[in-house]
């Protein structure tokens, strides 16, 4: 089967990643399809085709088995997309073809689309999250993995940014070259993963120690922040319903906590500080102070968190219920004087770390937020 290819599967590595060790055995040459382009998607990174005036460019990949098939299936059927024929153009003639075309949808047509703009800005991420996907081949089946897609991307997202920045003060001065990575199994496979790590580390005589598994939770990047009123002097928090107090068997599973919520792919952790802003409690900040940037649990977890304390304008009437429906969010807000927030801090009605960490950094900076 002869396959046309116009958007991220353009794209080499993301290529070989799908298609696994058959990308060898196909053959691939330049095309074009007459009466259609490459269109940008509103508020995504990937393209969708189009029938219009003009001509997309691409490439036809010739020779693909069955089984090379159901594999680029299985990951364009994430994106909701389908093949259909079409005839391509190319050095030697017309050809016939198929082409991934999105199935019913609402997307917004966001103008031409750019492979090298896509790679400058998205691949790296795409790749890491493809990788993922392409490991629950014949396991998980397309719906749970469309489900489970975004939470793919945040990691992905999460594991690129941890490979690029360097604040850790680390005394030892040992690093990621002092360890020998054996081997990982996924345990659990859902909207979150559990993964069994084996690796050996450099010891602090110098050797290695021997392999040992480490089980943990693999998550993502988060952003917190609480909103201060310097004003008036209060805060904001809101109570939801939490997983993790229900499954420990705590009698109030309902928790405050500052505002918070997921890094998507192509968000700094300020936009989605003020995106979950406006989600969870139809807020605006007028300024954000950065309180840590911190590992929620190292020893098992690898959730990362973005904690701020965000300048807000919190009059009586701000509060409410507040979320997504499309997350099952059911989120309320309350007021709290600077002086109840420090009460509820020191007597450890605060359950919340990112809330303590945030209250805490608050009482040693009030006075200059305050000027």
């Amino acid at each position: 089967m002869d396959l046309f290819f116009y958007g991220t599967l353009r794209h080499m590595p993301l290529l070989k990643i799908v298609l696994g060790d058959r990308f060898e055995a196909i053959s691939l040459h330049e095309a074009t399809l007459s009466g259609h382009q490459a269109r940008a998607i509103a508020g995504e990174d990937f393209p969708m085709i189009v029938e219009m005036d003009g001509r997309a460019e691409g490439l036809l990949c010739a020779g693909l088995s069955s089984e090379d098939v159901a594999r680029l299936n299985y990951y364009e059927g994430g994106f909701n997309y389908e093949l259909r024929d079409v005839t391509v153009d190319t050095a030697t003639g017309p050809l016939p073809a198929q082409v991934y075309f999105p199935i019913e949808h609402n997307w917004q047509d966001n103008g031409p689309w750019s492979l090298e703009t896509w790679e400058t800005k998205h691949a790296d991420v795409t790749d890491i999250a493809a990788v993922e996907v392409m490991s629950y081949f014949g396991i998980i089946d397309a719906n749970q993995l469309e489900f489970m897609f975004p939470m793919i991307r945040a990691r992905a997202h999460a594991q690129l940014t941890a490979a690029t920045e360097d604040r850790v003060i680390g005394p030892s001065g040992f690093g990621r070259d002092d360890t020998h990575h054996v081997g990982d199994e996924v345990t659990h496979k859902g909207f979150f993963i559990m993964k069994t790590s084996e690796v050996a580390f450099r010891q602090y005589d110098g050797e290695m120690s021997r392999p040992v598994k480490r089980e943990v939770f693999v998550g993502g990047e988060a952003s917190i922040v609480l909103p201060y009123d310097p004003k008036r002097d209060r805060v904001l928090l809101v109570e939801q319903f939490r997983a993790g107090p229900y499954s420990r068997g705590d009698k109030a599973p309902w928790m405050l906590e500052p505002i918070a919520g997921r890094v998507d792919p192509g968000e700094t952790p300020e936009e989605t500080a003020h995106r979950e802003g406006r989600e969870e409690a139809n807020l605006s900040f007028e300024a954000l102070h950065p309180v840590a940037k911190c590992y929620a649990s190292p020893g098992c977890n690898t959730e990362y968190f973005n904690i701020f304390l965000g300048i807000a304008d919190l009059p009586d009437d701000i509060t409410g219920v507040n979320g997504l429906d499309s997350e099952a969010e059911d989120i309320k807000s309350y007021l709290y004087s600077f002086n109840e927030l420090m009460e509820m801090t020191e007597s450890f009605q605060a359950a919340n770390a990112p809330l303590v960490l945030a209250a805490l950094w608050l009482a040693r900076h009030r006075k200059r937020l305050h000027r």
